[in-house]
C-alpha cells in the first residue's frame, strides 16, 4: 500500500515560525512531507502510521500560543512524481553551482553539478533548509577519496552530491522502506555507482568505520540519542555534519556531541533552520 493521510492544520494566529516549528514538532511523530501556507500547514504520514490521538498529544506542548483546527484525510496511493510536479517540487539551483530537478522538468539552468531526483513524497529535495545547508556545506569541501555516511538519505540527494563531488564510497543509510526504494531509483538515475544503500537505522553503523565525513539531516531527538553510534564511525580529525534543528537547539546537541571527543567548528542557519559542523579530536 502507498496510502497516505493528508492532515490539514489551520493555525490561529499563523506565520512562518509557527508552521516551522509545526512540522519539527510533527516530524518527529512519523509525518514525512509539509506544504506551508499563510493559514497553516498541511502534512502527509503514511496511513498505517496516523493517529488522531497522536496528533492532538504532539500539538497539545505547542510552545507558542496558538489555537489549531484539524482536519484529516486518506490519500489513495497515485503517482507521487505527478504530484510533486503539479503542486510542490520545483527545480532549484544552489550557489550557482548545483541544479536539482525531477526528470520531468524541462528548461533546466545549466550548472556544474546537475542533479536528478524524482521524491515520491520522501523528504530532500533542495527546498527545506535543512537540505539546502548541507548541500551547500558539501559544495565547499573537498571530499575527493572520502568515506562518507549519509545517515537519513531520504531521497539520496546529499550522498549523490558527494559522490558527484569526488567521495570514494558512501554509506547511505534510512529507515523508512518506501523513502529507501525511492533514494535507490534516484542512484540510479544519478549514475551513482559508489554509493551504498542500507535499510534500517543506527544500528547499520556496526560494520561501517575510519570515515571522513559524517551526514545526519534527522532531527534534535534522534540525533542525540545516536550521536554515540554516529561518532564510533569516525576516523580521527573527521568532521561531522548535523542539521534538522533550529539554531537555539545547538546547545542541546553540544552537550552530548563535546563529551564524545566533537569539537564546535562552526554553524549556519537558514530561515532560524541550523546546519552545525563538529570535528572528532585527533
Amino acid at each position: 500500500m502507498n496510502d497516505y493521510v493528508e492532515v490539514r492544520l489551520d493555525l490561529t494566529p499563523c506565520d512562518e515560525t509557527r508552521t516551522d516549528i509545526l512540522a519539527a514538532v510533527l516530524a518527529d511523530g512519523g509525518f514525512e512531507s509539509f506544504v506551508a501556507d499563510s493559514e497553516g500547514l498541511t502534512a502527509y504520514i503514511k496511513a498505517e502510521s496516523y493517529n488522531a490521538d497522536a496528533v492532538r498529544k504532539l500539538i497539545a506542548d505547542f510552545p507558542m500560543e496558538t489555537a489549531f483546527e484539524i482536519g484529516a484525510t486518506t490519500v489513495e496511493g497515485r503517482d507521487w512524481n505527478s504530484e510533486w510536479e503539479k503542486n510542490y517540487f520545483q527545480p532549484i539551483v544552489i550557489d550557482n553551482q548545483c541544479v536539482i530537478h525531477s526528470s520531468f522538468h524541462k528548461d533546466i539552468p545549466e550548472c556544474r553539478y546537475d542533479i536528478v531526483i524524482d521524491p515520491k513524497m520522501a523528504f530532500g529535495t533542495g527546498h527545506h533548509a535543512t537540505t539546502s545547508l548541507i548541500l551547500r556545506q558539501l559544495l565547499s569541501m573537498d571530499l575527493s577519496g572520502m568515506k562518507i555516511v549519509d545517515m537519513g538519505t531520504g531521497t539520496g540527494i546529499l550522498a549523490i552530491l558527494a559522490s558527484m563531488r569526488g567521495a570514494a564510497r558512501i554509506e547511505a543509510i534510512e529507515i523508512d522502506e518506501f523513502a529507501f526504494n525511492n533514494a535507490v531509483d534516484n542512484v540510479r538515475l544519478n549514475f551513482a555507482e559508489n554509493i551504498y544503500l542500507h535499510l534500517g537505522d543506527a544500528s547499520a553503523l556496526r560494520l561501517i568505520g575510519n570515515v571522513g565525513l559524517f551526514i545526519a539531516n534527522i532531527n534534535r531527538n534522534i540525533i542525540t540519542a545516536d550521536l554515540p553510534a554516529y561518532t564510533a564511525t569516525l576516523a580521527p580529525g573527521a568532521t561531522m555534519l548535523l542539521s534538522g534543528f533550529y539554531e537555539e537547539d545547538i546547545p542541546v546537541i553540544l552537550a552530548v556531541a563535546e563529551p564524545l571527543g566533537l569539537a564546535y567548528k562552526e554553524h549556519h542557519t537558514l530561515d532560524r533552520w541550523s546546519c552545525l559542523v563538529l570535528e572528532l579530536k585527533k
